[in-house]
């Protein structure tokens, strides 16, 4: 599903025009990203938790050269599962 066809469903079950439905979606995604940037994390009970985690720094190789490099830590986002989520998809 696309993010335009998450809008067109949105708008449909919701009794809102499309633009109204993006602008909605668009707040949500925004409040995500805000949740992760200042608390690390996001829940929404059922559905999953988003958090921040972070990746350690390793060594990688170069496919190019087959140098080793160093690939800094890094921080990740990351997405766990609900039970009810986790029980629609089965």
């Amino acid at each position: 599903m696309t993010k335009t066809s998450l809008i067109d469903y949105v708008a449909e079950k919701a009794g809102m025009s499309k633009a109204e439905a993006g602008r909605a979606l668009d707040a949500v995604l925004e409040g995500i990203v805000e949740g992760l940037k200042n608390e690390g994390e996001v829940v929404l009970v059922g559905f999953g938790k988003f958090s921040v985690k972070t990746r350690a720094a390793r060594e990688g190789i170069n496919p190019a050269t087959k140098e080793t490099i160093k690939i800094p830590a890094k921080k990740v986002a990351s997405f766990k599962v609900g039970s009810k989520l986790k029980d629609a998809i089965k």
